[in-house]
């Protein structure tokens, strides 16, 4: 019967996900010789080496590519065994959540809220990140929620690590100066009627560029992008001040001097979700707020 070590196995996994023994060791904070004879041990309990040289580095073998894929069910299947110990627990503790500024705003705070009220041995933490970062977090344990978000025309790439929950789904339009002109057709045409603006994009996360990027080489130029800021107010100031246009959720309010061009064929739709690692939804702090968020959504606007 094969009887392996968890802790090793964990060590296997991030050493496919991270490539080097030295960032294991650094996420684990461990030594790099700790993860080195660990996942040599490792290999020696199933019987394979599970690495090999590679110029100053190494790669896993076949055998410990397979079994780091191994170690992603058998890890969530773990964590959810001893969630399961105690099913009946009510919620107690911190839970850490990453989300982009919106979430925060549309989800947390109102979550935060009903919490105090009806749950107060649950409290949570909260840490403003975009997507990346807040993925990096969750990975890294570092977090145990996040609330994460791309767009259909650029969609993110799944983590085989990760459970994803849709929460809300929105349309975004191209914001531009006051009056906004009457420009008929699909996407395409808005966005040829503004291919020789500057552009205006997040200065922490790629999905928007992407999204302008990919509807502007349909339409048959390619855009310039000038100015990239984080804040959905400061895309308001800088259009405002006629700095360039940029992309803005169709259902907010705009300043006056903003006007919005819808973007009807192909939409451009802003997808939410919260994201666990496998294995963790059943601890019932998560479970109480992943419930709580998927009230609330998911929604369309």
């Amino acid at each position: 019967m094969l009887v392996v070590d968890l802790r090793r196995l964990e060590l296997l996994l991030e050493l496919s996900r991270l490539d080097s023994m030295r960032e294991v060791a650094e996420t684990l904070n461990v030594t790099t010789s700790t993860v080195s004879q660990q996942i040599a041990a490792l290999g020696r309990e199933v019987g394979s080496p599970l690495v090999e040289p590679e110029g100053r580095r190494v790669r896993l073998t076949p055998a410990g590519r397979r079994l780091a894929d191994h170690a992603v069910t058998i890890l969530a299947a773990v964590e959810a065994a001893r969630a399961d110990l105690d099913p009946s627990a009510a919620p107690v503790g911190d839970l850490r959540v990453a989300a982009y500024a919106t979430a925060v705003r549309r989800f947390l705070l109102p979550v935060a809220r009903q919490l105090a009220e009806l749950h107060p041995a649950v409290r949570l933490l909260i840490h403003e990140h975009e997507p990346d970062e807040a993925l990096d977090l969750l990975l890294a344990d570092d977090v145990d929620l996040a609330l994460t978000y791309d767009y259909d025309l650029a969609p993110a790439t799944p983590d085989p690590l990760l459970t994803a929950v849709p929460l809300s789904s929105t349309r975004w339009a191209l914001g531009v100066p006051a009056p906004a002109p009457d420009v008929p057709g699909d996407s395409l045409a808005v966005l040829d009627r503004f291919r020789d603006e500057d552009w205006i994009v997040n200065s922490r996360n790629v999905a928007d560029e992407q999204v302008i990027a990919t509807l502007a080489s349909l339409a048959g130029f390619r855009p310039r992008i000038a100015h990239r800021a984080d804040s959905l107010e400061l895309v308001q100031d800088m259009i405002l001040a006629g700095l360039g246009v940029g992309l803005l959720p169709a259902d907010q309010p705009t300043l006056d001097g903003v006007a919005l061009c819808p973007l009807p064929d192909p939409e451009v739709v802003l997808r939410g979700f919260a994201v666990t690692r496998r294995g963790r939804a059943e601890w019932p702090p998560l479970a109480l707020v992943l419930g709580l968020l998927t009230d609330r959504g998911p929604s369309r606007s």
